[in-house]
């Protein structure tokens, strides 16, 4: 099955107790696709500028992707410099700078209008509903958001909600969306709402899926030693939809398994910077992290 995501490539400079990285290539879409590449190819849209170097690009065409709606526009590439500190369970913005993905309007190739599995990566609502406009017929829709949009642009977030299938969205947003301070009647609220699911991130706690069908939480894979949080989330979801297009199905069950793997993977992204080390992983290696989470969540 085939499987879009929409969002952003970026060059990041980041700080962590472990240390700095200046001007690696980041970006949701790019963490997303070298995660779900290990499952199924992806169809990968985005826009960076002139200043893109070239083995950035080099390694994005060593991907498991179709790259016809990476554009190139005249200017600079999106910038972003993080922090992070203590339990690193949050990034501080030290400068961003939008450049081109700023004025960035997808306009998804003729070839990738019938993608049967869609992930909106975090964006403002309109453009995600944009790009629903675009495509014919997804078997699933997946949307990220963020509590910028929940603040400022909540009438179209309210829109888009009902255009998709699915949210991705970390436990503060969900509360926030909601307004409800308990985890599992927020969870219950968002399907209420007219999802089919509801993905909640949680950080180093796991994840809450949760679905007409019930609630059921996963713990976060335990032991890893934290180098970078930064696109663990965008990993996760992209291992979680390419298991979900590999396998044809969108049923609760598969959901569950999905995020499983979302959770495994996720936690190899943690123990690196950039996405490099998340494509060199082996499926095998991932399989295996599942099935050690497995083994931990059984009693």
């Amino acid at each position: 099955m085939s499987l879009l995501v929409v969002g952003s490539i970026a060059l990041d400079t980041v700080e962590t107790p472990a240390g700095k990285a200046e001007t690696v290539l980041g970006g949701s879409a790019v963490y997303f696709t070298a995660a779900a590449g290990h499952y199924t190819r992806v169809r990968l849209v985005g826009v960076v500028g002139e200043d893109f170097p070239k083995d950035c690009r080099a390694f994005l065409g060593s991907l498991n992707a179709d790259l016809e709606g990476l554009v190139v526009r005249p200017g600079k590439t999106f910038r972003w410099h993080g922090r992070y500190q203590g339990a690193m369970n949050e990034a501080e913005t030290v400068k961003v700078d939008l450049n081109v993905f700023g004025e960035f309007e997808p306009k998804l190739p003729a070839a990738f209008r019938d993608s049967d599995y869609v992930f909106l990566a975090n964006g403002a609502p309109e453009l995600q509903m944009k790009v629903l406009d675009q495509v014919e017929g997804p078997r699933l829709t997946v949307a990220d958001t963020m509590n910028l949009w929940i603040e400022t642009r909540r009438p179209a977030l309210d829109r888009l909600l009902g255009r998709v299938d699915a949210l991705c969205l970390n436990e503060t947003e969900a509360r926030m969306l909601t307004g409800e301070a308990v985890l599992a009647r927020a969870a219950r609220k968002l399907v209420d709402f007219g999802l089919k699911a509801v993905v909640i991130k949680r950080g180093e706690h796991g994840v809450t899926v949760a679905s007409k069908q019930g609630i059921c939480a996963l713990p976060a894979f335990p032991e890893v030693n934290v180098v970078d949080p930064t696109g663990a989330g965008d990993s996760f979801a992209g291992a979680m939809m390419g298991f979900l297009a590999e396998t044809g199905r969108t049923d609760p069950a598969t959901l569950l398994k999905a995020a499983a793997h979302g959770t495994a993977v996720a936690s190899f992204t943690i123990q690196g910077f950039g996405p490099q080390h998340v494509a060199a992983l082996s499926r095998e290696k991932i399989d295996r992290r599942v099935a050690e989470l497995r083994a931990v969540c059984a009693f």
